[in-house]
């Protein structure tokens, strides 16, 4: 895709050039495969506010095929000191990058001070989260990339309840390995995160990491899981009870249903993030339950499976379309167990694209 890279380059180029820089050093590796397509482990770019012309891409000699064929429309520099390569790149051509930003949120302090020395003539100064803005907002290509990742996930637990993996005397570690398992049999190439498979008490623990805990029957079984497709995630989570459910757990399981499918339906075009939160978070507190809903109600999801905007009481900014969040509140009964029942989506004009498409009605194996 090396016509959407180079949109991708031009659009930075305007945030650059808003900023009265010259240029932008980018350095994150996903902000780097985001821009040129590049999958490796170890990579520079510098942007020129200029033009492609100026704008160079550097790797080391280990990626010297496969970055030819990833990026073959930059000019291209072996080195595998990456970033200090630019730097002196842009200092041999101080008067063209004077002004030349980097990605301060991921630069630490030791290798500012190198860049700085090695950058003579060139003022370096903070950009943070100039790229982060552009990922805000999902293309269509991004959003396929998505949408299979989360078809991955959904087959895959499809085949887990079919063929039995959710039953009494599995450990929930087994499960977690039986799932991430299948999801690499639909396509996807790894686990977006460590898979969470919390079982009966340990339902209740919002980020429960799997154990030897054996499920038994009576359980909830809380699963959050995700497949990654083309380096995008996908993030669901879904809560089934073993064997008949008590009232309590129906009364609970009906609570969290009924604050996602509001929370989903708040996501619309413009709409401030916290107001998103809030819609869902207030059917939790009117039925008396605020203090046992612990995080906020979702983030955005792709590159990374947590990632900007944030949607929380204290997250700033409003929905756009193409954005793609999750919506997952919770009510965690400590000692007892607890519910999450979370979707990615995307936002549109008007109702918004649900792409985790498994049922989210009580289920029962």
């Amino acid at each position: 895709m090396p016509e959407t890279h180079a949109h991708r380059r031009e659009s930075l180029r305007a945030l650059i050039t808003d900023a009265e820089l010259d240029a932008l050093l980018v350095t994150d590796l996903l902000n780097i495969r985001y821009l040129t397509g590049f999958t490796g482990s170890n990579a520079a770019l510098l942007v020129s506010a200029s033009g492609e012309s100026g704008t160079v891409f550097c790797t080391d000699g280990r990626y010297t095929t496969q970055s030819a064929t990833e990026v073959p429309d930059l000019e291209r520099v072996l080195d595998r000191a990456s970033a200090a390569a630019l730097a002196k790149h842009g200092s041999a051509s101080a008067e063209a990058f004077r002004r030349t930003g980097f990605e301060s949120q991921h630069v630490s302090v030791e290798t500012h001070e190198m860049l700085r020395g090695l950058a003579e003539g060139i003022e370096l100064r903070r950009a943070p989260g100039f790229v982060e803005r552009l990922r805000l907002v999902k293309d269509e290509a991004e959003i396929e990339a998505l949408r299979m990742a989360c078809a991955a996930a959904d087959r895959a637990l499809a085949d887990l309840v079919e063929h039995g993996g959710l039953r009494p005397g599995r450990t929930e570690r087994e499960v977690a390995r039986e799932l991430e398992g299948r999801m690499l049999d639909h396509g996807s190439s790894g686990p977006s995160f460590e898979t969470i498979v919390a079982a009966g008490a340990h339902s209740a623990i919002p980020h429960h990491q799997p154990t030897e805990s054996v499920l038994a029957a009576g359980d909830f079984v809380k699963l959050d899981f995700g497949a990654t497709v083309d380096g995008y995630h996908s993030d669901m989570t879904r809560t089934l009870v073993l064997g008949r459910p008590a009232d309590w757990q129906r009364e609970v399981y009906e609570l969290v249903f009924a604050a996602q499918a509001a929370g989903c339906e708040a996501v619309l075009p413009g709409i401030e993030v916290s107001q998103v939160d809030a819609t869902a978070r207030g059917v939790i507190e009117r039925a008396g339950r605020g203090d046992e809903f612990s995080h906020g109600l979702g983030h955005g999801v792709g590159l990374e499976v947590h990632e900007a905007p944030s949607l929380a009481a204290t997250g700033a900014g409003t929905l756009s379309a193409g954005m793609a969040v999750t919506v997952e509140p919770g009510v965690y009964l400590a000692g007892r167990g607890g519910v999450r029942i979370e979707d990615t989506l995307v936002v549109r004009d008007g109702a918004p694209e649900l792409l985790t498409l498994s049922s989210k009605e009580l289920v029962v194996v």
